[in-house]
């Protein structure tokens, strides 16, 4: 059975923000909406994977991403196996398509795929018939970040028509800015890029958005401030700059925020380099609300798990 003719989504997998249209974002973040809401009323949620088994292959580290999947999957009564790439097979040379072949063998309703390759999430969903979801590929897309980002300015700010977004770091290696550009341009937001032109990737400006290489110029009049980490695993010695010269020049302090509006909304995917791309009394203060993007990303996890796997479509006002 096609498995789009199951979900009310009309898709198999979700790979990337950039393959997601505007209605297929909303539902995800009214069903994501729906559970926090279930949440703060302590009211127990819909089980609607209990029986399913969700695998996850993550072959780089993780906190936020890995641990909310899990999460997502216990509160909709999913069970959830994660292997690694030194616990799976591949460490004795069997190939990741190879891999994703023999657990779909074992009949898990559903896999979610981090790898340090580009395209890899993509590759597996041509060749298995259950659903994918992309936890991150090498610096390509992030597309469950790029939603939680969403939930999360939604929850802030109301309406994305207009909003302006500033990303500001090492946009060139950046999956995140690569999902969250993507959304917030079908949502219908402003966005704007800053970092050193050495992080920039060349013609940025052909995905629609601004580019400036001076902060100060860059943050004035934005409504959200997206702080990125530098990849320090995908620089080359050329591309690296010291971690002083770096937030001296590109670090969001206090300093900077006199530079913003005074409702600036500040957001990083974690995890936070303190002291560099963001000064600690920012990451703690009331402007920040990067605590918030790692609570909702369990609820958007959950609608996708939801979703995908032929739950209904879910908002608040269908709360009983």
């Amino acid at each position: 059975m096609d498995v789009t003719a199951r979900n009310v989504l009309g898709i198999k997998s979700i790979l990337g923000t950039e393959l997601l249209n505007k209605h297929q974002i909303q539902q995800i973040l009214d069903c994501a909406f729906y559970f926090k809401a279930i949440r703060n009323t302590k009211a127990p949620f819909p089980k609607s994977l209990a029986g399913k088994n969700a695998v996850m292959l993550f072959f780089e580290p993780s906190t936020r991403t890995r641990s909310s999947f899990a999460l997502a999957a216990k509160n909709l009564g999913g069970n959830t196996v994660v292997l690694t790439k030194e616990a799976s097979s591949t460490g004795k040379g069997e190939t990741l398509l190879d891999t994703a072949r023999t657990i779909e063998a074992m009949q898990p309703d559903v896999l979610v795929l981090r790898h340090p390759s580009a395209g890899s999430p993509h590759h597996i969903d041509r060749a298995l018939a259950i659903p994918v979801i992309n936890a991150g590929d090498g610096f390509h897309e992030h597309p469950t970040q790029a939603l939680l980002d969403l939930m999360t300015l939604k929850e802030f700010k109301g309406n994305f028509a207009g909003l302006r977004v500033l990303i500001v770091g090492d946009i060139a290696h950046s999956r995140v800015a690569r999902s969250d550009i993507y959304a917030l341009q079908t949502m219908g937001a402003k966005v704007s890029v800053c970092g050193p032109p050495t992080l920039l990737p060349p013609q940025i400006e052909a995905l629609g958005v601004t580019a400036y290489t001076d902060l100060r110029a860059a943050v004035r009049d934005q409504d959200v401030v997206m702080v990125l980490r530098i990849q320090l695993e995908r620089l080359n010695p050329a591309q690296n700059p010291s971690g002083g010269e770096y937030a001296r020049f590109y670090g969001v302090s206090t300093e900077t925020l006199k530079h913003c509006k005074p409702d600036v909304l500040i957001m990083h995917p974690g995890p936070v380099n303190r002291g560099v791309e963001l000064s600690p009394d920012v990451v703690d203060g009331p402007r920040s609300v990067i605590l918030n993007q790692v609570g909702n990303g369990v609820f958007v996890r959950m609608a996708i798990f939801h979703l995908l796997t032929g739950g209904e479509a879910l908002h608040e006002g269908t709360m009983v």
